[in-house]
């Protein structure tokens, strides 16, 4: 019954999803083939008396409007509709609201920042931004990863140092015997959003931190919690962060050097006067957001691979085969996990491997201990 209701969900929250980057890349399709962004494009020069960064300022505000009018009944449909339906949402429509005008509000300034490095960029050395551009790219990925904990995650969730001594120190204990520096264990409110339970190892260096939900610590024993901390610090050993962000660099430049080459082919066309004409930018996002579809499945078996080796490493470390097994059912059935996809939908759409394959590897583990 569960495993039904689970599957029904996921296929619900995929298709939406699917939705979504078909309605996204069918906006910015019609941009260009119907001359709007030229028109867009226009509309920000005269409202900025012409000036070159306040016109790419504007058309980015200009075009995150309208890509917010197109998403925002999907969004409001999986982030409220369907976990309502599904039991998994505490959080009232209001803080919904709140929680998403944040998050558009550090989406636009970040977008604004990333169009104009792009734009200075094409008008500084039109032959070889893109390098640069993914260059600056990807230190922002590393000092995001680094900040995020510091700077963003407070602005959306309460977060404070765990008032529980006794599992803080076995935690920070578990983190030193694995050669990891922490800067303390907290705990993250999420009860006033969701029913779902999380964990996580944020930041690098010395932002490095333990997070884990409030909802995860009411529901889960202290061996479940070491374990699943064990996985965690299993990405940090590994260096799974780093390899990470690796990737995402790699695809940046390919993304970037796509851009490029279409950006060339198309000056003369759709209204697009030259290469830093800030008209291309749904052209480098197209572009880039192929770059990304087309190699997913390959990103997702990377993905899959770290969190099997993380699994393995999380057995070995706490010896804990039953509290591992135990963690992995409480967490399926708090987070309505998808216990058994088809092998398309794994490869397509999971970066974890399902959850049923997670018990049975820690199964397989316990008998060869044995």
């Amino acid at each position: 019954m569960n495993e039904d209701k689970a599957t029904r969900y996921h296929r619900l929250r995929r298709r939406a999803s699917l939705l979504g980057t078909a309605l996204g890349a069918l906006l910015l399709l019609l941009l260009l083939t119907t001359g709007w962004s030229s028109a867009l494009r226009d509309a920000a020069a005269a409202a900025a008396g012409q000036s070159f960064f306040l016109t790419v300022m504007l058309y980015v505000v200009l075009l995150a409007l309208l890509s917010e009018a197109v998403q925002l009944p999907l969004a409001f449909y999986q982030s409220v509709t369907l976990e309502r339906r599904y039991g998994l949402s505490t959080q009232t429509t209001a803080r919904w609201w709140l929680d998403h005008l944040k998050a558009g509000v550090v989406a636009l300034v970040f977008a604004i920042g990333g169009s104009l490095v792009v734009f200075a960029l094409l008008r500084w050395t039109p032959e070889l931004w893109w390098a640069a551009a993914a260059a600056c790219f990807a230190a922002v990925l590393v000092l995001l990863a680094q900040l995020a904990p510091v700077l963003l995650l407070p602005l959306f969730y309460d977060v404070k140092p765990l008032d529980r001594p006794g599992l803080a120190a076995r935690l920070a204990a578990l983190a030193e015997r694995a050669g990891v520096r922490v800067l303390g264990v907290f705990e993250w409110r999420l009860s006033d959003r969701t029913r779902k339970a999380n964990a996580a190892l944020a930041g690098i260096g010395r932002t490095r931190r333990i997070l884990l939900s409030d909802t995860l610590l009411a529901d889960h024993g202290d061996d479940e919690i070491e374990v699943i901390l064990a996985h965690e610090l299993a990405h940090h050993v590994h260096r799974d962060i780093w390899k990470g962000i690796t990737l995402d660099a790699g695809l940046i430049v390919l993304g970037f050097y796509l851009a490029d080459r279409v950006l060339a082919a198309s000056v003369g066309a759709f209204g697009i006067a030259s290469k830093d004409d800030v008209a291309g930018l749904p052209l480098l996002m197209l572009a880039g957001g192929a770059v990304s579809i087309i190699l997913l499945p390959l990103a997702n078996a990377l993905s899959r691979a770290h969190e099997r080796r993380a699994d393995r490493y999380a057995l070995e470390m706490t010896r804990n085969a039953a509290a591992f097994v135990s963690a992995m059912r409480r967490l399926a059935a708090r987070n309505l996990a998808e216990e058994h996809p088809s092998r398309f939908v794994e490869i397509l759409f999971h970066s974890h491997p399902p959850m049923a394959a997670r018990i049975e590897a820690a199964r397989a583990w316990e008998s060869r201990q044995r």
